[in-house]
């Protein structure tokens, strides 16, 4: 059934505009008395179209139930900024896999690195991603893609989470070894193509982080995310 966002919902009166309501009309070619689903707030609502007019959609909501579909956990993966178009595969993935929030960092040994001010322009293309992939994996919200982050500013912001982990192939505890009862909000670091700098790792130490390790086996950068939130997915009973 397609399924799209809102930022809240009147049940009295759903209503879809813009790009998604032209999407309804005339990408779906929907009519009147088909159903389709809207999401806000991390509930589904399905409803039935009452009208369908050039730039709106009216809609009539049937029933409601929180989405089963969003996880337990709320993970922000603070993901080191990738090379060339790496970035968007990671937010896709990511995102079918149950991530809440992506916090792009620059690190040490990032290759690429953009400024601030050039990663701010692309961020809308980066949110339409998002989108795509939440309404794709039948997600109840859309997960926000931050600004970017320098490594002191994206340490402080995962200080606020319950656990707060990093991705290190020199050694660490294992997800299995670490324990996961209660814990609601998880800080999940993974580090660009050379990894995290020695001195950035003894300060995410010092801030609390936690080491983990995955094994012999090097991964790619775009491989370690759907590693790791899988992992995590399932030691929290989300997968």
């Amino acid at each position: 059934m397609p399924r799209f966002f809102l930022e809240s919902i009147d049940e009295n009166d759903i209503r879809i505009t813009g790009a998604d309501a032209h999407h309804i009309g005339y990408a779906l070619r929907m009519r009147t008395g088909e159903p389709l689903t809207v999401c806000a707030n991390n509930t589904d609502y399905e409803c039935i179209i009452k009208q369908i007019t050039k730039d709106t959609v009216f809609l009539e909501a049937q029933s409601s139930r929180l989405c089963a579909a969003e996880p337990s956990v709320f993970v922000t993966l603070y993901q080191a900024v990738p090379k060339s178009g790496k970035l968007e595969e990671i937010i896709q993935k990511s995102i079918e896999l149950g991530v809440s929030q992506i916090t792009p960092v620059l690190t040490a040994r990032c290759v690429a690195r953009p400024t601030k001010e050039a990663f701010a322009k692309k961020l809308p293309r980066l949110q339409k991603i998002a989108e795509s992939a939440a309404k794709q994996s039948g997600r109840g919200r859309i997960p926000e893609i931050t600004p970017l982050y320098s490594f002191s500013e994206a340490l402080e912001t995962a200080k606020t989470a319950d656990c707060g982990i990093f991705l290190y192939e020199g050694g660490g505890v294992r997800f299995s070894e670490m324990e996961w009862n209660g814990t609601k909000n998880i800080a999940l670091w993974i580090g660009s193509e050379g990894g995290f700098d020695p001195k950035e790792v003894e300060t995410a130490k010092a801030a609390g982080m936690v080491p983990v390790w995955l094994g012999e086996r090097i991964l790619r950068c775009e491989t370690a995310p759907q590693a790791a939130l899988s992992i995590l997915m399932h030691v929290t009973g989300n997968l």
